[in-house]
């Protein structure tokens, strides 16, 4: 039955006729519209109603879910009828199906397979302002179809908090529809910690926060009728939450991504008597309606993802929730009847908060993305109609990952690798993983592992991979029944090539389709369904980017690669043989994802990456010990020196070569170490060395580098600096610093990179760093004097190095600072009664006593005569009464002796 009173209450039914309008006149439509007024159910509906197909896109599982199961509700049917829903290993749709709800990654397939989306007519991005990048690249591909195929395809992008005019304009100037809501009434009240807490680090969450928002759980239980809903960043933080609520009078529930789907529902679904405090992720902001909430908690906290492309470390990081979150959990309390909502955090602060949460293209791993903008035709994504375009360095180091594994050729176009890689619903490195380790350990125990990886084990398995995996066998917990149905899901996948089972649509999509934005873009072959995704993977799996850093020491050298192999080591080889025992099937297959990941032992629990990062084992990890890890987890703090390896296998060299081959290099390394140059021939794997022995002859280019990079780092000290040599360094930078070119700067960094104007051929002569001793730094320097046009022969008069004073002596001018100085006995300068200048620069004089102590200092000796000398004098020539002490040493005989 109808639930026609039910549909009728719905808020945004005002809004159908403009929507409709906009969508018959334009194709496409913003839709804004407030929670809890039906965008998400009765709109789907409504254009269903005219006789049109429509698709639903939702950004999680649960969401796709709970959208379909109450939109059959509202038809008064079970899920699968009229409505039904399509998510990764769950599927519930018939002929009679005309609103069909799926995640973004099965779309995104679902596009990759039927680019025409055969029967299709409406498509709903649904929440479109979380900026998922699943989301963003669904939305471009569209574009695409509906301009080069089927301009008759209409699009609808919803949320209640979208950057409306951001998404009209990608949309192509779309009406923007708003819907006013009627939703109640919520409360704001402003609950921050009594005391200062340390804002979140990586993955780490204060203690004092969380015991914090509990104590707020506790205090709205008290103040408030009705269901709390608790938004906190992660899995981790719900459980701890949780084990401080286990005392409170009402039912404790926790909704994430990795809850089952049971657990899930019974959100969904009103409780009895009983209150009910539902702890809750992001999961919890959109498409949701958890029945019986009239208060939310909020932590102002959420996770996102964060890539390090050059260390190849990803993992999730907590930050601060944006407005546009913050308003959308608050929504959830007044979506049945008013509510209020605790923030813990100031009023001050949520004025600071970002506007909308970043979009995850700017911030999240692309090698996935970068797969699919390869398959669909367009590797740059340049040709994409995009919020924002993908960063450079990020797509550079996608491209490289891709390159290194098969799945793109040289020009960026997949191969047929990477095709069959992108029908698996894994990320790149982990479809890698499927496809080069079924051959060698069997197609179930490879999808048994790559299951593990793509989503990370609870933390009580441990951190050893193989320990975890012989846990989830074993285990009865919700994780190892989710691990067993992706498990299945893979072996039958790397079986037949594709996902199996996942979705529906006609056309199988066969040959190839031409005529898009960015020109003719091939597709090749049959795409099943699947929810791949080009995001972040849920939970806090870390992707690798690339690199192989740079190893010990400093300098350089010729490397010669490895000829090219193919990835997976040949049936019958040491690796295949070994391969019979979980902890090798484990090692083997983890390396094969994470080749930049193999990791050398070089202390006890801290290991080197091939990536060049180093890693680090907990105290009480049963890995350590292992002279090799492939590291499938790890995350690094923003100051960290080392990664934190949270889940690892061990495996040996030869695993290690044969995962990461193509890292692997020969050759010969020269470079500045422990105070000389040390020239060796090596291997080495990325950053890993793995042999080395002493080099008779380097090449001498290669020498010359190291020996500069030991003036860099040492010094210009390590030549040798005579106090001549010194000297006329100082003089050359007065000059440079008053009169400018052509007199040379003579400052360290300068001559580093001139050295081929003033070390030559000196410096190509030596070899080592007692070679550098006797180079002469003052000889060389010469050579930087202005010769060409003839000013070198000024240099003694403009910059002296000693001065002639009245008594004929001749004293040396110091230089060392910004104005030149002579010290000289007073007695020596009677009869001159004006300063000497350098180069229009006054001499700064230090008149010194007869013992050649500090007397005066003056750069102005006419004053000085007239007004300083009688206080010199009076306090002197008692002092010193055998040297001259004239009443007037203008015109006195300069001596440098006593009275006769």
């Amino acid at each position: 039955m109808i639930r026609s009173e039910a549909l009728d209450r719905l808020p945004v039914r005002t809004a159908l006729p403009a929507l409709e309008r906009a969508l018959d006149t334009h194709g496409s439509a913003v839709l804004c519209a407030p929670p809890g007024t039906g965008k998400t159910t009765l709109v789907p509906l409504a254009l269903a109603g005219s006789g049109a197909r429509v698709v639903v896109a939702e950004p999680r599982r649960i969401a796709a879910r709970a959208a379909a199961k109450r939109m059959a509700w509202l038809l008064g049917e079970r899920v699968g009828n009229r409505v039904g829903f399509t998510v990764r290993g769950e599927r519930a749709v018939s002929e009679r199906t005309v609103v069909e709800v799926v995640t973004t990654g099965v779309l995104l397939q679902r596009l990759q397979r039927d680019q025409e989306l055969t029967g299709v007519d409406v498509v709903v991005l649904d929440e479109c302002h979380e900026r998922h990048l699943d989301a963003d690249t669904v939305a471009a591909f569209l574009l695409d179809v509906r301009e080069a195929l089927r301009p008759e395809l209409k699009l609808v992008a919803a949320s209640a908090t979208t950057d409306a005019a951001g998404w009209s304009r990608l949309l192509g100037d779309a009406p923007v529809v708003e819907a006013e809501g009627v939703a109640h009434p919520v409360e704001v009240v402003w609950a921050p910690p009594a005391r200062p807490v340390r804002p979140p680090h990586g993955m780490r969450v204060d203690p004092a926060m969380l015991a914090h928002v509990a104590s707020v759980v506790r205090r709205a239980l008290t103040e408030r009728t009705g269901d709390v809903l608790c938004f906190l960043p992660g899995v981790g933080e719900i459980a701890r939450v949780a084990g401080q609520l286990a005392d409170v009078d009402a039912e404790v529930l926790q909704v994430h991504g990795r809850a089952p789907a049971a657990a899930q529902d019974a959100v969904l679904t009103p409780g009895a008597d009983r209150r009910r405090v539902v702890l809750a992720t992001s999961v919890a902001e959109s498409s949701l309606t958890v029945p019986g909430v009239r208060v939310v908690v909020d932590s102002g906290l959420a996770r996102e993802p964060r890539t390090d492309h050059a260390r190849g470390i990803g993992s999730l990081t907590t930050v601060r929730a944006s407005r546009a979150a913050a308003r959308q959990r608050a929504g959830r309390a007044g979506r049945e009847a008013p509510g209020a909502v605790y923030r813990c955090w100031t009023e001050a602060e949520d004025g600071r908060l970002p506007r909308f949460p970043a979009s995850e293209i700017q911030v999240a791993d692309l090698t996935a993305f970068a797969l699919q903008a390869a398959c669909w035709g367009d590797p740059s994504a340049s040709g994409l109609a995009l919020l924002d375009a993908p960063p450079a360095g990020a797509m550079a180091a996608a491209r490289s990952v891709l390159t290194a594994i098969g799945a793109v050729d040289a020009s960026g176009r997949a191969t047929d690798r990477g095709v069959r890689m992108s029908r698996l619903g894994l990320h790149p490195r982990l479809a890698r993983a499927l496809v080069d380790g079924a051959p060698e350990v069997g197609t179930r125990r490879a999808a048994e592992v790559v299951a593990l990886l793509s989503e990370e084990p609870p933390r009580e398995y441990g951190d050893d991979l193989a320990t975890a995996w012989r846990a989830a066998r074993r285990g009865g917990d919700a994780y190892g029944a989710r691990w067993r149905t992706e498990a299945g899901r893979l072996a039958r996948a790397a079986g037949t090539g594709t996902e199996t089972g996942a979705g529906t649509g006609a056309g199988a999509g066969a040959g190839t389709r031409a005529g898009t934005r960015a020109g003719t873009r091939a597709r090749a072959g049959t795409r099943a369904s699947i929810e791949g995704g080009t995001g972040a993977k849920a939970g806090t799996r870390a992707e690798a980017g690339t690199g192989t850093g740079t190893g010990t020491g400093t300098g350089t050298g010729t490397t010669e690669l490895s000829p090219a192999v193919p990835f997976g080591a040949p049936p019958g080889s040491e690796v295949s043989r070994a391969a019979g025992s979980d902890d090798a099937v484990a090692g083997l297959v983890t390396a094969l994802a994470f080749p930049e990941r193999v990791a050398r032992a070089r202390s006890e629990g801290a290991y080197l990456m091939a990536s060049g990062t180093g890693a680090e084992l907990a105290d009480a990890s049963r890995l350590r010990g292992a002279p090799w890890l492939a590291v499938a987890v790890a995350d690094r703090g923003a100051h960290a020196a080392s990664a934190r390896v949270r889940l690892a296998a061990v495996i040996d060299e030869e695993t290690a070569r044969t995962a990461a081959s193509h890292l692997l290099s020969r050759g010969e390394e020269v470079h500045w170490e422990d105070g000389d140059v040390v020239a060796r021939r090596v291997e080495r794997l990325g950053a890993v060395e793995l042999a080395g022995r002493p080099l008779k002859e380097p090449d001498a280019a290669l020498v010359r580098e190291a020996l500069l990079e030991g003036l860099r780092r040492e010094g210009l000290g390590l030549l040798a600096w005579s106090r001549d040599a010194e000297a006329l360094r100082l003089r050359l930078a007065f000059v440079h610093r008053v009169v400018g070119a052509p007199w040379p700067d003579v400052a360290a960094d300068v001559l580093l990179d001139r050295t081929d104007e003033w070390l030559e051929p000196e410096l190509s002569r030596a070899g080592r760093r007692g070679d550098l001793a006797r180079i002469d730094a003052g000889a060389a320097l010469t050579r930087l004097l202005p010769w060409a046009s003839g000013d070198a022969a000024r240099l003694d008069t403009l910059a002296p190095e000693r001065i002639e004073v009245p008594s004929g002596s001749r004293i040396r001018v110091d230089y060392t600072g910004e104005q030149p100085v002579l010290a000289v006995k007073l007695q020596e300068l009677f009869g001159l009664s004006e300063t000497p200048t350098l180069a229009g620069v006054p001499v700064l004089v230090h008149l010194l006593s007869p013992a050649g102590r500090p007397a005066a200092v003056t750069a102005d000796l006419a004053s000085f005569w007239k007004d300083g000398y009688r206080a010199v004098r009076a306090e002197l020539r008692g002092r010193y009464p055998k040297h001259p002490w004239p009443e007037d040493p203008t015109t006195a005989q300069p001596t440098r002796g006593v009275k006769r």
